[in-house]
């Protein structure tokens, strides 16, 4: 094992499969790379670890383990530490993944490195509390230039924070919200997570304990965000809207026109922004059809529902099938609505809950520590976790056909075989976690009609098949615009929109677009993605911004040889 994973710098790697996989994130390549093919790595290897100084690689005998897959081959997981002496000098970590080839050799399948820390400065997963006797600060010592200005306050906001102030650099969090938490808290009554509590939690601590139930809900969220930015006295300035902002590339500053608890404008600056803007955007998308004025009931887009329980007795219709959109029909059930019916506009994959949580405890449970779990769970190459989810809840569905099958002679044009990783990276959505709405489509509580509608009428929805469905109420499920360079033109304009580009969807290399690290602005990240990610992620986006304020950035590789 030690002679696989200390590997010589001058000749490169070797002892790979010919299909290895190696991700490095901000290691050895100042940024978040996937390289693909024994050829290429030993190549990237070669010149990456030359150009950092990479040494000192001492594998963890008690990180060593055998991963027994029921889909075989079986493989060995090892850690290994090394450091790196160029400017700037680094700590890192790796995981390695040995495979049984048929000439009984040991080789390597996947590789993978993790930039920890900077030598010399402060720990960016360490806070100290403030024995949560703090109050949160909203602006309350009146500066007005900070190092890193933070716009957004959810999750990926706070976690932002975090470490920035980990790290000893002078920030701020814009939240435009009243109270920390109020971005989930006054989202529709029903709304929860549909991801497990231990992948759920805020950097430094297990944020939501065992006092909390499984699947949070949105008031569960909202309390332990206002805990946790007590607790380590986060800078966060609520009640604050930007109006725009500028760059000034002589000064290399920002500057932010901002409206604090509705008072005056004023205007702070920063070397650095980052826009927190979770997933999922902020920008509702709404179809249009024609003759909107001829209907007489009510017509809703997600981002204005709250609950159904005015109206009961009514006929309920919901646009789209993906989470909300469950959550949605849900409530209309319980509400006594005398009809309910989804609009499905395509087929949608069903992932069961208990499937999910199958998969996801075997990183993130009460025994191992968060930080460990994210990075077996988020270093894993997309491509690598794309077939081992594929083929793992695949398999767990094969073993309930008869719950597939009833929902498909309800109706429903079901997904079966789907890719999790394509809906949440690609698709931003459109997949269903089943917490329980899916056996009341089963039992017909909830109807299913699958044609396209084309125009309102006096009393519903006409569709392309000629058919009506009369409605009292609308409720378009239909997603938020998720791309930030939206956002990013909205408040710098379009000249600094276009230099950061997209945000989310995979490249060619299976990478995240935009997210977390350097883009086409040297100033300016993209921070968002799933929970766990906005937790973890938050720590390399400060990372870049130490080493930037040190004078000792990390210098991207971006060569594929």
């Amino acid at each position: 094992m030690s002679k696989l994973v200390s590997f010589p710098t001058e000749s490169g790697v070797t002892g790979l499969q010919n299909d290895a996989v190696w991700r490095d994130t901000f290691a050895l390549t100042g940024t978040s790379r996937t390289f693909y093919t024994s050829s290429t790595i030993t190549a990237a290897w070669h010149e990456t670890t030359k150009r950092s100084q990479a040494g000192s690689f001492i594998v963890d005998d008690k990180g060593t383990r055998t991963i027994r897959s029921p889909f075989g081959p079986n493989w060995i997981q090892a850690r290994f530490s090394f450091e790196t002496d160029a400017v700037p000098q680094t700590i890192c970590t790796g995981l390695i993944t040995l495979v049984l080839t048929t000439d009984s050799e040991w080789r390597i399948w996947t590789l993978r490195t993790i930039v920890e820390q900077l030598k010399g400065q402060p720990n960016v997963d360490v806070l100290a509390s403030v024995n949560g006797t703090a109050k949160l600060t909203n602006g309350q010592i009146e500066e007005c230039l900070f190092d890193c200005i933070v716009i957004g306050g959810g999750q990926a906001g706070l976690s932002q924070g975090g470490r920035l102030k980990a790290l000893g650099i002078s920030y701020v969090v814009l939240d435009k919200y009243q109270e920390v938490g109020d971005d989930w808290k006054l989202r529709y009554g029903s709304a929860r997570l549909h991801t497990s509590r231990e992948y759920s939690h805020l950097p430094f601590e297990r944020t939501f304990g065992p006092k909390y139930q499984e699947w949070l809900t949105k008031d569960d969220l909202a309390e332990g965000f206002r805990q946790w930015a007590a607790k380590y006295d986060i800078n966060i300035w609520a009640r604050t809207t930007v109006l725009f902002g500028s760059w000034d590339s002589n000064q290399k500053k920002w500057t932010l026109r901002i409206k604090r608890e509705g008072e005056d404008e004023q205007s702070i600056t920063s070397s650095f922004i980052v826009l927190a803007g979770g997933v999922g955007g902020q920008i509702p998308k709404m179809p249009e059809f024609s003759d909107r004025q001829s209907f007489e009931g009510l017509v809703l887009h997600s981002v204005e529902y709250k609950d159904a329980s005015g109206w009961k007795g009514k006929r309920g219709v919901v646009v789209g099938t993906a989470n909300t959109g469950h959550d949605v029909a849900d409530d209309m059930v319980a509400a006594g609505l005398s009809s309910v019916t989804m609009i499905q506009r395509g087929r949608t994959y069903i992932l069961p809950a208990e499937y999910y949580k199958k998969t996801a405890d075997v990183f993130y449970n009460a025994t191992v520590p968060t930080e460990v779990g994210d990075r077996e769970s988020l270093t894993q190459p997309m491509a690598i976790v794309d077939l081992l989810s594929q083929r793992t809840l695949h398999s767990m569905a094969d073993t309930e056909r008869q719950r597939f099958y009833n929902l498909e002679a309800a109706g429903f044009k079901l997904d079966r075989y789907g890719s999790i990783m394509h809906h949440l990276y690609n698709r931003m959505g459109g997949h269903y976690i089943d917490v329980g709405t899916s056996a009341k489509i089963s039992k017909r509580l909830i109807k299913i009609k699958t044609s396209t509608p084309i125009s309102y009428t006096k009393a519903g929805i006409l569709f392309d098949d000629g058919t009506e469905l009369d409605a009292d109420v609308i409720v378009f499920a239909t997603g938020f615009e998720g791309n930030m360079r939206y956002l990013v033109r909205d408040i710098f304009g379009e000249k600094i929109a276009e230099e950061m580009g997209d945000f989310w969807g995979l490249d060619e290399e299976g990478e995240i677009k935009g997210a977390w690290k350097g883009t086409g602005h040297p100033a300016m990240w993209y921070h968002g993605g799933t929970i766990g990610q906005q937790r973890f992620y938050s720590r390399f986006i400060a990372l870049q911004i130490k080493a930037k304020m040190m004078g000792m950035p990390l210098v991207v590789y971006d060569k594929t040889p």
